[in-house]
């Protein structure tokens, strides 16, 4: 599991080098994780034992930090919290974003199933 966290860090840190490097606008983990996904997928034909083992381990380290993702919201929630004030001041504009956000959320899911399942039919 040691292993597989070292390469989802290395890949970040590429990520992040890249990112420095290009100057683009995202995020340097998002790049390492493309960067990431790429690599699994272009390795995922290989046979070697190596590259199995650093495969399972990969993903043996991702399922352990899934099964803790939630412990991520709590700053989150103490971040709101400490801001409340701001928020009640600012309730009318943050509601909005929300219902923006989700009904176009909604929107462009509903639209792209339709569109996937429709292709799927002919």
């Amino acid at each position: 599991m040691l292993k597989g966290i070292f390469i989802i860090f290395f890949f970040q840190l590429i990520g992040e080098v890249v990112q420095q490097y290009f100057v683009l606008l995202i995020p340097g983990p998002v790049v390492g994780l493309i960067l990431l996904l790429m690599t699994l997928i272009c390795t995922q034909g290989l046979t070697s034992p190596a590259i199995g083992t650093l495969t399972k381990s990969i993903f043996q380290s991702a399922d352990g930090i899934l099964r803790y993702l939630s412990l991520l919201f709590i700053p989150i929630g103490v971040g709101v919290i400490m801001h409340l004030q701001y928020l009640e001041n600012n309730i009318l504009s943050v509601m909005a974003i929300i219902l923006i956000g989700t009904v176009t959320s909604l929107g462009l899911t509903a639209v792209l199933f339709e569109r996937l399942t429709k292709n799927n039919d002919d």
